[in-house]
């Protein structure tokens, strides 16, 4: 699972090494954090004696495991879909593509921002900014419903390619 290797390379930097691979089979998922808490626990070992910078989890995580699990770790963490949307960002070429795996991030992403720290609860003030009760997690979900609804019409409107 945790791996020193970065999905957000871009192509011409050098891939580096997976630190440490962990394996769990479990009847049943831990819902707090899918794996349970002896496994988590040898996960935070391996990042801290790996110096890890990314650990995957090859499962999908809810937004409460992945807050739970990235509570515990210094770094970075992912699941599976997050790793297959962002190999699909760094492969889209044509204008359309970017544009379908941006919509698929932000709708991926959508439910994944409650609870990213003490600075998505801070109110706003002043002119041009959040109004009085509007947190910063209130303002990330309208800018990326906004950014959202126009590339859900502009896919919607592109006609169908010729066979």
């Amino acid at each position: 699972m945790p791996a020193a290797q970065s999905s957000r390379n871009s192509p011409d930097q050098p891939v580096r090494p997976i630190a440490a691979t962990l394996v769990q089979r479990r009847q049943k998922p831990d819902p707090s954090s899918l794996v349970g808490q002896g496994k988590l626990d040898e996960i935070v070992e391996a990042v801290a004696s790996t110096n890890a910078s990314l650990v995957l989890f090859d499962h999908d995580l809810t937004p409460s495991q992945l807050r739970n699990i990235e509570s515990r770790l210094p770094c970075h963490v992912i699941d599976r879909s997050q790793l297959i949307l962002d190999i699909f960002a760094r492969h889209a070429r044509t204008r359309e593509g970017q544009l379908q795996v941006e919509l698929a991030q932000l709708e991926y992403q959508l439910p994944r921002l409650a609870g990213r720290g003490r600075a998505m609860s801070q109110l706003g003030g002043g002119i041009g900014t959040r109004g009085p009760g509007e947190t910063q997690l209130e303002t990330d979900r309208r800018q990326d419903q906004s950014s959202h609804r126009p590339h859900q019409d502009s896919a919607q409107r592109r006609p169908p390619h010729p066979p």
